[in-house]
């Protein structure tokens, strides 16, 4: 199972991130846990400067904007 991580205040974008995580994951048959960090400061401390910002088991693969969905799925695969 692969840990993901969607870091924002909680906005429309965000919510539609993790959104597309989770289909990404379904199309996919990848098993996710999908948590969403909306403290300011843990966001901060992930290197999170503009959101949303997406993490894969811990490490840092999109920041600002909506993730694009083929990478999205190559980020899951790998």
């Amino acid at each position: 199972m692969k840990s993901i991580k969607v870091y924002g205040p909680g906005c429309a974008r965000c919510e539609t991130t993790k959104d597309m995580v989770r289909q990404a994951a379904s199309r996919l048959g990848i098993d996710v846990a999908v948590e969403k960090v909306t403290d300011l400061k843990a966001i901060a401390m992930a290197g999170v400067m503009s959101t949303p910002g997406l993490s894969i088991d811990g490490r840092l693969v999109h920041a600002g904007g909506l993730p694009d969905a083929d990478k999205l799925e190559t980020w899951l695969r790998a």
